[in-house]
């Protein structure tokens, strides 16, 4: 499995915009989203970029425009970065054994149900 990155702080921003949307977007739209802080289109677009090139998102040109769209959903990301923290893990059962006590009864009363 492949190491799955790790998000800056504007990458986190960027994907969390594209993860809540329900259809592919433009670089604009992504800004207008976040214009509470303030960000050039250029800044934007290098942040898609880098994205792509780690391959989280996926760009569709349509005319002259792009779009761009998550390449998996928030929660596979989520998974895979649980996943990569397990086995960078000297002691497997030891860290799920940690992780687990930091869970809630609800989240591992879920958890019992899922493995069911």
């Amino acid at each position: 499995m492949d190491t799955v990155t790790s998000l800056g702080e504007l990458e986190r921003a960027v994907m969390n915009v594209l993860w809540a949307a329900d259809r592919d977007m433009t670089a604009r739209e992504v800004q207008d989203q976040l214009a509470d802080r303030d960000l050039a289109t250029t800044t934007v677009l290098t942040v898609l970029g880098r994205l792509e090139r780690k391959q989280l998102v996926h760009r569709i040109r349509d005319g002259r425009a792009h779009h761009y769209r998550p390449v998996a959903s928030r929660e596979d990301h989520v998974a895979e970065l649980m996943s990569d923290a397990l086995d960078d893990a000297s002691d497997r059962g030891a860290a799920l054994a940690r992780f687990l006590g930091s869970m809630s009864e609800e989240e591992r009363s879920r958890l019992r149900d899922l493995l069911d």
